[in-house]
């Protein structure tokens, strides 16, 4: 079965992270997130993959012609024009019955093996806020509607972004304009719905990766389906516990402690005298130096955290400095749950605990101190002993 996987999309609520890459090749783990999308599309039965991008040469880097022994082909999506225009880029490369899916959301390959084994099928997730996505009804396991992020929602079973349509699809995907100025995918499946008896299939495990506290969720748990493997330069003095991972290449230097699920990249160095815990991924080349605690966060390519520094719950972009002292609170006095801002609207991350985002080379000066849910834009700087309490 073909699968087209969806990676053009503008991917604006997890800025500033993607503001300069694709939101489907964020880091997730030890690879970007399309791959794992793409990886449970192939164990579920997916014989080749169609992917489609804005710029496919940024997607045929990592995938080449070949990914998990099955062929890749890529497809253009030359305008903007939303999830259907995307899939309509696809369409010359398809033959027969095909799957559309998100690349990026996260799925467990059981669900999408349930779903690839016979269509027109959808993927569906029980939310406990379904009016953040498109909802279907059903009548036991027969689809009977779908609508876009309605107000009065007719179910809890949110669209989770996978599908397997009759090849008669393809003829219906020159919809109009949403109200949002897109050609919706939803309204796609609403055809192929009045046409055909669709099937409901229930997700065990999903995750939409649309903002950056779902960037970190993804990597705790593809973090959390590590096996420990060491291979890099671990000092003798350095603990290790738990599922720890580092890569060849890779240091952690003497008094160090790594409490897993972690994953330490090749080219990456912690310590000395460095505390790394819960579900953390440091990147390629990033850096957790001397007496510096990093939480539950996610450090990307060439991240540095060099010296005497507190880090808990954040995302650091690519190239990130943070000068010696810097902390991040996590934690708001009241209890409530850390606000972040998406799209210039402050949005609950309905976590407890959350620190900050930084943009790729946000710097910040000696002994500053970053509120909890504040984000630092790309290349953002701060001044030695700033107290930073709002975006910058």
């Amino acid at each position: 079965m073909y699968a087209v996987l969806l990676a053009a999309g503008r991917g604006t609520r997890m800025r500033p992270l993607s503001a300069s890459r694709p939101k489907p090749m964020l880091p997730v783990a030890d690879r970007p997130l399309l791959a794992h999308t793409a990886r449970a599309a192939v164990d579920a039965g997916a014989d080749e993959l169609v992917l489609v991008a804005h710029d496919a040469d940024a997607l045929r880097a990592h995938f080449g012609e070949t990914f998990a022994g099955v062929p890749v082909t890529y497809a253009v999506q030359e305008e903007r024009d939303g999830t259907a225009g995307a899939v309509r880029a696809a369409a010359p490369h398809l033959d027969g019955p095909f799957a559309v899916i998100n690349g990026d959301n996260l799925y467990d390959p059981a669900s999408l093996a349930d779903l690839f084994d016979g269509g027109p099928a959808v993927g569906t997730y029980r939310v406990d806020d379904p009016s953040n996505y498109g909802v279907y009804s059903v009548d036991g396991e027969r689809v009977t509607g779908v609508v876009e992020k309605p107000a009065d929602p007719p179910s809890d079973l949110a669209n989770a972004g996978a599908y397997v349509l009759p090849a008669a699809a393809r003829e219906m995907l020159d919809v109009e304009m949403s109200e949002r100025g897109e050609r919706e995918f939803t309204d796609v499946v609403a055809a192929v719905v009045e046409e055909f008896d669709v099937r409901a299939v229930p997700f065990e495990r999903w995750l939409d990766v649309g903002r950056p506290w779902e960037l970190l969720e993804a990597n705790e748990w593809k973090l959390g389906e590590l096996s420990r493997d060491v291979r890099g330069d671990v000092h003798p003095d350095a603990e290790l516990s738990g599922r720890v991972v580092v890569e060849a290449g890779a240091t952690v230097r003497a008094g160090s402690v790594i409490d897993g699920p972690a994953l330490v990249r090749a080219g990456a160095t912690v310590g000395p005298n460095a505390h790394v815990r819960g579900a953390t991924l440091v990147g390629p080349d990033a850096k957790v130096g001397h007496s510096v605690e990093v939480k539950n966060s996610v450090l990307m390519a060439g991240a540095t955290v060099g010296h005497l520094a507190y880090v808990g719950d954040s995302v650091l972009g690519r190239d990130v400095n943070f000068g010696a002292g810097t902390k991040v609170a996590n934690l708001r006095h009241d209890g409530q749950p850390v606000k972040l801002t998406v799209k210039g609207e402050r949005v609950s991350t309905g976590r407890r605990k959350f620190g900050v985002v930084c943009g790729d080379d946000a710097k910040t000066g000696i002994n500053t101190s970053l509120n909890a849910g504040v984000t630092l834009d790309t290349g953002a700087h701060t001044t030695p002993g700033e107290s930073v309490t709002r975006d910058r």
